[in-house]
């Protein structure tokens, strides 16, 4: 029994222990991105938790060998993660992709450090609140009423017989016309709207610059 306990109090023990947990946890999160085919998935979510068990285990080291502050190094790898987020982050259109996993990135990274720490309940309860977030953040989302922006500039020939024909196929998006004013330039109107849902605004746009009496439709 002593043998036992002499063996899990080694700092060799406790760091397999720490990067088989951070496996485990760090791939658990990692796994949820990859069922929804996301930038970042299992081995990249794993390889981000064990180096920040890694780079914890090095700044605790160091307080013990040479009186370091294990917290810079820590701090260091806080501020270069950020680096690999944007790597996931992508434009597409009018909408912005991979906000969520740079943020499930940042979040490894975080349990990575307490587990490193030995922090373990924090680092598996941590874990549990990622992984519901990201598995349930957008059926809660789609609860919750909430209204999106609608900006357009359009270019017209004849103001008076085209607003009418414009104003009939916003509704039928359900958009709701919140402004609509005449530029400085007499050809040009400014379309303000709210939406709630999702609609897609380049077949919106589509069918506006489709118009007869419409030259131009641009985003605002």
């Amino acid at each position: 029994m002593n043998l036992i306990f002499g063996i899990v109090g080694t700092l060799e023990f406790q760091l397999f222990f720490k990067l088989l947990l951070i496996f485990v946890l760090a791939g658990l999160i990692g796994l949820q991105r990859a069922a929804l085919s996301k930038p970042a998935g299992f081995g990249t979510h794993v390889l981000v938790g064990i180096s920040a068990v890694l780079v914890m285990e090095c700044g605790i080291y160091l307080q013990y060998e040479m009186n370091a502050d294990p917290t810079r190094i820590a701090a260091q790898l806080l501020s270069g993660i950020g680096f690999l987020g944007a790597g996931t982050i992508l434009r597409d259109g009018f909408s912005v992709k991979g906000l969520t996993t740079a943020a499930s990135l940042l979040a490894v990274t975080c349990i990575g450090l307490v587990v490193g720490a030995g922090f373990y309940f924090a680092g598996i309860v941590a874990t549990i609140v990622v992984y519901f977030v990201l598995t349930y953040s957008k059926f809660i989302s789609e609860k919750v009423s909430h209204s999106n922006e609608f900006n357009l500039q359009i270019q017209v020939k004849n103001e008076k017989q085209i607003l009418e024909k414009m104003q009939g196929l916003l509704a039928e998006y359900k958009i709701e016309v919140t402004e609509m004013k005449r530029l400085e330039d007499k050809e040009y109107i400014k379309i303000s709207g709210l939406y709630r849902g999702k609609i897609s605004k380049n077949q919106v746009m589509t069918e506006l610059i489709s118009m007869d009496d419409v030259k131009q439709v641009i985003e605002i």
